[in-house]
């Protein structure tokens, strides 16, 4: 498989006048902390084929607060032991795309499916939770 990931770079607060370069700066060092970690730091059931960073960083005016924010793509090329694994290891703010590259066909059974479905559920219950999180230790 292969996944897209963009990583943010948000102007830095406190700052009266922040340049695009700064944003871009700073997507740039999340997205090589991000590379690290991937690469360094074992997923059970995910295994790292490439990474590639050659993608530009771009900019873009954030819809909510009206900043520059920039993106720092990155493509993942793996393989997951199980559907449950890629899925754990996908599900994240940073995920853009995905294309898979093998098996050209997939079958699944009932029970692949109820698992698969589970898993999807408890992942978008754990980010919901990490989000409130963040909420909260915001205001």
């Amino acid at each position: 498989m292969k996944v897209r990931f963009d990583y943010i770079g948000r102007p830095k607060t406190g700052k009266l006048f922040s340049s695009g370069r700064n944003v871009e700066q700073q997507a740039e060092q999340v997205r090589q902390h991000k590379v690290s970690m991937i690469r360094n730091i074992p997923i059970q059931g995910i295994h790292i084929e490439d990474i590639d960073v050659s993608l530009e960083v771009y900019s873009v005016i954030d819809d909510i607060t009206g900043k520059p924010v920039a993106y720092a793509p990155v493509i993942v090329s793996f393989y997951a032991d199980t559907i449950e694994d890629a899925l754990k290891f996908i599900i994240n703010e940073e995920f853009r795309t995905i294309e898979v590259l093998q098996p050209d066909d997939m079958s699944l059974t009932r029970f692949d499916i109820e698992r698969l479905f589970y898993q999807v559920a408890k992942d978008f219950a754990e980010y919901k939770d990490t989000l409130e999180r963040k909420i909260n230790n915001w205001k």
